[in-house]
């Protein structure tokens, strides 16, 4: 149960992700959360299995598992899929191009993920870049903020899916502009209307000025959850009253903001 004083409580979050490569995630436990997401950044980085079941008695886990990859394919290499925790969820996804081989990234992700889904009905479903396939599968939808996502919930309810839907985003809990673009100014700078907004060159993290500064803290509203707790709070309730049954934030400044 999540306490009046939790930095997580008091933004309204549901979830936490961590990124392996950043940070020890066993410090997790004392995370006052009740579910926690490690995502995917390479095999090399995968958490030991005694971690993530230490993790998995402190919460409820889910560990993102790209069906592309060797070691979680469901057609193929899947010996990966026994070094996870029994009651540990998935988050399927296609996997980022970055922590992928060449063989791996021509894999068709479809067959894939159905597969994945007959061994595992209660997954998530990684929705980047693969929208329409990950709907048609049924499963719970785990979707990346962005600024039209309230209206698309809204419209994926009118439309009669009832399905549970979870949305991630980058979450930082301060209204200080360089603490914003130090934590989630390159990550903005990615998203590809940010992009070709940006002037060419511009610096994208705290010491961005002018005309680019003005567009990456806009693009905060639009890609993150950014600015004070109760400005965030706001914000994840407007998600829930669109349609969003589990808020799912990604402590870019770090996991040591969040374990008070």
């Amino acid at each position: 149960m999540l306490t009046a004083t939790s930095p997580v409580t008091r933004a309204g979050l549901d979830a936490i992700a961590l990124k392996p490569a950043e940070c020890d995630v066993s410090n997790a436990e004392s995370l006052d959360v009740e579910t926690i997401v490690i995502d995917y950044e390479g095999r090399s980085h995968l958490p030991e299995p005694a971690v993530l079941e230490s993790l998995a008695e402190t919460a409820d886990l889910f560990v993102t598992t790209p069906v592309r990859a060797d070691g979680f394919d469901p057609l193929g290499d899947e010996t990966l899929l026994e070094t996870l925790p029994d009651d540990a969820g998935r988050v399927l996804v296609a996997g980022h191009a970055a922590y992928l081989t060449d063989d791996e990234r021509a894999r068709a992700v479809s067959p894939r993920l159905g597969a994945a889904l007959e061994t595992d009905p209660e997954a998530w479903v990684g929705t980047e870049g693969l929208e329409r396939i990950a709907m048609a599968t049924g499963a719970t939808q785990f979707e990346l903020f962005s600024r039209s996502t309230e209206r698309e919930l809204r419209s994926l309810r009118r439309a009669g899916f009832d399905g549970r839907i979870s949305v991630y985003a980058p979450a930082v809990f301060t209204d200080d502009a360089d603490e914003i673009l130090g934590a989630i100014g390159p990550y903005l700078a990615r998203r590809r209307p940010v992009s070709s907004a940006l002037p060419e060159g511009a610096r994208t993290d705290a010491s961005a000025q002018g005309r680019a500064r003005e567009i990456l803290l806009e693009a905060a509203d639009d890609y993150a959850l950014a600015g004070p707790e109760a400005d965030v709070r706001e914000r994840t309730e407007r998600l829930r009253e669109a349609g969003a049954t589990t808020i799912v934030g990604y402590p870019a400044r770090g996991l040591d903001t969040v374990l008070e």
